[in-house]
């Protein structure tokens, strides 16, 4: 992989960011698939450092959390007779963290869908944000309470946002395609929350971007995760493309630009340039010393 140019590890990159798989990659770039595994790899790292020290000090008025689900390895209810499942498998939950004005993902946690990974998800949140008083929505599920709680105390005006749904009783058993909502329950938790501004829609839409954008995420297919690691790099690489990289066609700069993280517009080459500088200097070979037969 060393021998990749910059502007080839870049299309690869790309490529994983538009939801194209790692053995299509390795058709289409007449690369091994150990190759783009590999470069994933360096890529999730380098993005995850890139994510931790550019996303700060982020002057937010509106947060929008939500979580998505997908699983690594096998499906939670087919671990237990799954053949060598590695650590980490079953489901995992994707928890996001949205600016809702500059559409910036300002943090994300992959884990379960426990409490302790909401109060992973707030208190990473509370750490990138300059505001003194935020505004947050979230769904009604109820490990986001007394995370929000924990992490901003009396420093954020929350409401939760819970969608309801019409039951239908003809559906077949194990309906695929969700019901259909016919109206929303909103609820001051904590502060005075500006009713206008109770919503879950953008981030719920960034969800969806990211489904549609990870192969790792695509439904009724093989295309899963085998290694909950490489599921995190895989989302370490397209958090960096989308706050970075990507222009939103409403803002028509990148996030980043519009919550001020960034001046300039990032392209895939940038990314590889910091993996680049990640790498470790190769070792000087020694002298040759020519083998003498007797």
């Amino acid at each position: 992989m060393n021998k990749l140019s910059p502007a080839k590890q870049a299309a690869i990159l790309h490529s994983l960011c538009e939801g194209v798989s790692r053995r299509a990659i390795s058709r289409l770039q007449d690369v091994s698939i150990n190759t783009v595994t590999k470069l994933l790899v360096e890529a999730g790292e380098t993005c995850l450092a890139l994510h931790d020290e550019l996303v700060r000090n982020v002057p937010s008025a509106r947060i929008q959390c939500d979580e998505i689900w997908s699983f690594c390895y096998a499906k939670q209810r087919n671990v237990a007779k799954a053949e060598s499942a590695p650590e980490g498998a079953g489901d995992v939950w994707t928890w996001t963290a949205l600016d809702a004005d500059t559409k910036l993902m300002v943090s994300y946690f992959v884990g379960d869908r426990s409490g302790e990974s909401a109060l992973a998800l707030a208190d990473d949140l509370r750490s990138r944000i300059s505001s003194e008083r935020v505004q947050i929505t979230t769904d009604g599920h109820s490990a986001y309470l007394n995370a929000i709680e924990e992490a901003f105390g009396a420093d954020a005006d929350y409401a939760t946002l819970e969608k309801i749904y019409r039951t239908d009783p003809k559906a077949a058993r194990g309906r695929y395609s969700p019901p259909v909502v016919i109206g929303i329950k909103t609820k001051v938790v904590e502060g005075d929350p500006d009713p206008a501004h109770v919503s879950t829609s953008y981030v719920e839409r960034a969800n969806l971007s990211i489904r549609m954008q990870n192969r790792r995420f695509t439904r009724l297919t093989n295309a899963f995760s085998k290694k909950f690691q490489n599921h995190v790099h895989a989302l370490a690489l397209y958090f960096a493309f989308y706050n970075f990289v990507r222009i939103h066609k409403t803002l028509q700069m990148t996030p980043a630009m519009a919550a001020g993280v960034s001046n300039t517009l990032w392209t895939m080459e940038d990314i590889v340039a910091r993996i680049e500088a990640r790498r470790p200097a190769p070792a000087k070979r020694g002298p040759y010393k020519p083998r003498i037969s007797k």
